[in-house]
């Protein structure tokens, strides 16, 4: 049964976009309205609206008028129908990023298997958040993990055929697109094969909210996902904490029926009035010029790529608002030249031995691309860094991640670990990409590849071997 909105939803991309005058801003409205008065505030937080950081006038509760998050009726309920008419599917406001929706998503699936009347298991590329992998420790969750294209893991590029040769139907697919350098899966070939399968398809898209505004929309949500997370913050002028939850159109009706249940099963019961400020404040900017900010930036960072490129630096991802450099073969790590780049006060979103990551955005001047592109052309090109990540094999899977945690650990030397199993929740090496899962097998080759990213310990179940 498929979601029908109680609202309009309009189409959003390029230059076809509502006149920002149509969108409101209720929170804003109010909380401003409130703190412009002679309020007693005999209600949290503490502060009582006195001022230390410049914020505090604009930090309130649920008092009267001000609504409820997880139960919004009033202003918090105008705003996220403001969102979703831009978004163009069902939206939901996070105030604790899209962690909190990744837990909410994978709940949305045990409801939806429970209804089903099948076993809630889920399919998932092994580059997954680490909160993927502490809500499938706090829901118990059965996971299978997706071999991934071209025998390496760690790049997960998922393709139906991937899911095709999957020894058990899962009643999800989870992915993660765009990942932290700027790698795409194909959405829309996922949904499809999802869809005439039956099984449900989650995207871990907190990197992409930015790509509804393109010309042509590469949403998840447009592309056919069931359920889809943002991260405001990420790539939309937004504050750190800002997320959205989206149902797709087409989704099972249970999804959208119970996703407040299944962000305020996890969520703080004092959300920030700030970040939901924040949020609302945004409708506004994306509904106005925010696209045709957007195509203009993007083409100048595409701009910026050539140059690198031309100069001699590999890059990486597909991603159209993340620069990539791989500069070992240019004679450098990732982590050198974001050091160069610190002393001329450019900070990089993300540098390891292999990678260097930036993040353009609307918000930054041609000048500030210039600069960085000014930057990395001023360093000169040394003898090429022969030294590449280990390669390993698919480790066993001796406990549930569960299981792992429940059990007796303890942390010992990677050296140490070799035969052990793993206990901690995550082991990100490379951004966001688990070499070891909790509860797998530590064996040679993976504590080569962790010892290779400077891992040097690593806490192990105790019992359980």
């Amino acid at each position: 049964m498929a979601l029908h909105l109680p609202f309009p939803v309009f189409l959003l991309v390029g230059e076809k976009r509502m006149n920002q005058n149509e969108i409101s801003t209720p929170i804003c409205n109010f909380v401003r309205k409130y703190a412009d008065s002679d309020a007693v505030r005999m209600h949290m937080p503490g502060h009582k609206g006195v001022s230390l950081t410049g914020w505090e006038s604009r930090d309130i509760t649920e008092i009267t008028g001000a609504d409820e998050l997880f139960a919004p009726e009033g202003i918090i309920a105008e705003s996220e129908a403001n969102a979703s008419r831009i978004f163009g599917c069902r939206t939901l406001y996070s105030a604790e990023g899209s962690s909190l929706c990744i837990r909410a998503m994978l709940y949305l699936v045990m409801r939806y298997a429970a209804e089903q009347r099948i076993p809630p298991l889920i399919a998932a590329a092994r580059n997954v958040h680490k909160t993927f992998l502490t809500a499938a420790v706090l829901l118990d969750y059965p996971l299978e993990w997706i071999p991934c294209c071209g025998g390496d893991y760690l790049s997960c590029s998922v393709t139906p055929e991937a899911l095709d040769a999957l020894p058990e139907r899962p009643a999800a697919v989870y992915v993660t697109s765009p990942d932290y350098l700027g790698n795409r899966c194909d959405i829309r070939a996922l949904s499809e094969y999802c869809r005439k399968n039956g099984i449900l398809l989650l995207v871990d898209q907190a990197h992409g909210a930015y790509l509804r505004f393109l010309p042509e929309s590469m949403h998840a949500a447009d592309l056919g996902a069931d359920l889809c997370c943002d991260s405001a913050h990420k790539t939309l002028p937004a504050l750190t904490g800002t997320a959205y939850l989206h149902i797709g159109n087409d989704a099972p009706a249970i999804l959208a029926r119970d996703a407040r249940l299944a962000l305020e099963l996890f969520a703080s019961t004092s959300p920030s009035y700030l970040l939901m400020q924040s949020l609302d404040a945004v409708n506004p900017v994306l509904a106005g010029d925010f696209p045709r900010r957007l195509r203009k930036t993007a083409e100048r960072v595409g701009a910026v790529k050539q140059r690198l490129a031309a100069h001699g630096y590999a890059l990486c991802g597909t991603e159209p608002m993340k620069i990539t450099l791989c500069p070992q073969a240019f004679g450098y790590t990732g982590t050198m030249l974001a050091e160069m780049l610190e002393k001329q006060r450019i900070y990089a979103e993300f540098a390891d031995e292999d990678h260097l990551v930036l993040m353009p955005s609307p918000m930054h001047t041609a000048e500030d691309l210039a600069r960085t592109a000014d930057a990395l052309c001023e360093i000169p090109r040394r003898s090429p860094i022969v030294e590449t990540p280990p390669r390993m094999q698919m480790p066993e899977a001796v406990l549930t991640p569960r299981e792992a945690m429940m059990q007796p650990s303890e942390t010992v030397p990677v050296e140490q670990a070799v035969g052990r199993i793993c206990a901690e929740i995550s082991v990100s090496c490379p951004p966001a990409v688990p070499v070891v899962m909790c509860g797998e097998r530590i064996m040679p080759d993976a504590a080569e590849c962790l010892r290779y990213y400077g891992k040097k310990e690593i806490r192990v179940a105790v019992t359980g071997s």
